[in-house]
């Protein structure tokens, strides 16, 4: 096995949306939404969501932070190139989606194409999708 670092290094990107800034009520829900606009985007293609909260909890040393009520991942594949083989190791695409006592948390790792990572933030962007003022927030 051959280890190698790309020359580029991603970040994540990441959005906490409180509870009373979106109309979502649930992980599933934001899952539901995120699957809506995988499958809209004619570049991308669902491929799965996973519990990350179930897996985790049955494992006999599995650990979750207290404040984690729901944990999971959808994960879908955008099909503009394929570049060269060491390009796989980087796809699937995931988004992350936790559910906290008042927000929700929604993160990502940074794409290689940039048009993905602005798809991606703006289907994250609109979950937050309520206005509130300063005596609800």
């Amino acid at each position: 096995m051959q280890q190698s670092f790309t020359r580029e290094s991603y970040s994540l990107f990441s959005l906490e949306i409180g509870k009373s800034e979106t109309t979502f009520n649930s992980v599933s829900q934001i899952l539901d939404h995120l699957k809506s606009c995988i499958e809209a985007d004619p570049a991308a293609t669902f491929i799965a969501t996973f519990d990350h909260h179930t897996h985790t909890s049955t494992l006999p040393n599995g650990q979750i932070h207290e404040e984690i009520e729901a944990a999971s991942n959808i994960i879908f594949c955008f099909g503009f190139t394929l570049p060269t083989p060491q390009a796989m190791a980087l796809r699937p695409r995931s988004i992350g989606v936790v559910e906290l006592p008042e927000s929700f948390y929604i993160t990502f790792m940074e794409a290689p194409m940039p048009v993905a990572n602005t798809a991606m933030e703006s289907w994250a962007r609109a979950i937050q999708n309520r206005e509130t003022t300063g005596a609800e927030a």
